[in-house]
This record gives C-alpha cells, sequence and structure tokens, in this order.
C-alpha cells in the first residue's frame, strides 16, 4: 500500500497484522500460551483421572492442584534459567512478577473446569457432565484461540476456520481418548 493510499484512507485503516482499534485482543495474544498450554494440560488431566471413582471434590481438588504444581514449576523454572542466563539475582520481586506474568494464564484456565466440578459436588450436575462441560470449556478456548491465530496471520475466512480445526481437533483427539480409556 502506497503512503498516498494510506493517507486517503486515513484514522480507519488497520495495519494487515495488527489490532482492531475497538478490540481488546491484547490480553488475549499476550496470555495466549498458557491458555494453550493450559486447555491441553486440564484436557490430559481430565483424560487420566477416574473422577467418577474419586468423586467430584477430590477431581476438583487434584485438577486445581495438579495445573498450580506445573505452574509453579514453570515459575521456577523461568526464574532459575533466567538468572543463568543473564547472571542477574533470581529471588527479586521483578523476577518473580515476570514469571509469574508468563505462567499465570496457565493457572486461569484450570478455574473454570475447578468450578464445575465443585458444582457437580454439590449436587447441581451429574460428574459426567461436569466431565464434558470441563471438556466443551477447554476445548472451545482452544477453537476460539485457533481461529483467532488464523485472523492475524491472515485476514482471510478460511485461515481462521483451518486453525480452529486444527486446534479444536487436538482437543477432540484428547477428550475422544478419555472415553476411550474408560
Amino acid at each position: 500500500m502506497s503512503d498516498a493510499d494510506r493517507r486517503h484512507q486515513g484514522s480507519m485503516a488497520m495495519p494487515r497484522h495488527g489490532l482492531h482499534p475497538h478490540l481488546a485482543w491484547g490480553p488475549v495474544h499476550r496470555a495466549s500460551f498458557g491458555l494453550i498450554y493450559g486447555s491441553i494440560l486440564v484436557l490430559s488431566l481430565l483424560m487420566a483421572m477416574d473422577e467418577a471413582r474419586d468423586g467430584p471434590f477430590e477431581a476438583a481438588i487434584v485438577l486445581f492442584g495438579s495445573v498450580l504444581a506445573v505452574t509453579l514449576a514453570k515459575i521456577f523454572a523461568e526464574i532459575l534459567s533466567h538468572g543463568m542466563e543473564t547472571g542477574e539475582r533470581i529471588l527479586t520481586r521483578k523476577a518473580i512478577g515476570t514469571a509469574w506474568q508468563h505462567s499465570h494464564s496457565t493457572l486461569l484456565v484450570a478455574n473454570v473446569p475447578t468450578a464445575i466440578f465443585i458444582v457437580a459436588g454439590l449436587g447441581w450436575l451429574s460428574v459426567p457432565t461436569a466431565t464434558g462441560l470441563s471438556q466443551l470449556f477447554c476445548i472451545s478456548v482452544l477453537v476460539a484461540l485457533g481461529a483467532r491465530v488464523g485472523w492475524v496471520i491472515d485476514h482471510s475466512w478460511w485461515l481462521p476456520i483451518a486453525g480452529a480445526l486444527f486446534s479444536g481437533s487436538v482437543g477432540v483427539g484428547l477428550a475422544a481418548m478419555k472415553h476411550a480409556i474408560h
């Protein structure tokens, strides 16, 4: 696009890979690694758990506790590796805050499935329904982020659909393996 074309379009011009001025996608873009990682982690944990045998409250505790442990491990690894790479002190507020900022979105994904299992423990949902809703939530996160990646890469109609199908198929595959195993 020439400079004259950009001036002609005025302030409504959107850069090819930029954010639309009316959408607040910035936080989602920054959190996307953790959201994707967290969704796959939750689906993997659900695949391994026997929540019908253990009960919904134990499932909620194991699910949230496992994701918390992985998140803390990622923070710990990030702090130590940053110290090795830079020679900077590792136990500073800045180092811990930066590591938390990079890792907390992984933990965010576990909140909804944990809450769903707590609701099941209160008797408002059955455990199989809680499992299905948790899987659906994680698959939805993957589909939405896959579509967003497709849109950011190329503002066409087909790449967001392909990204959503690809990302969603990972989640559906993990959910299907759970049902095949149990």
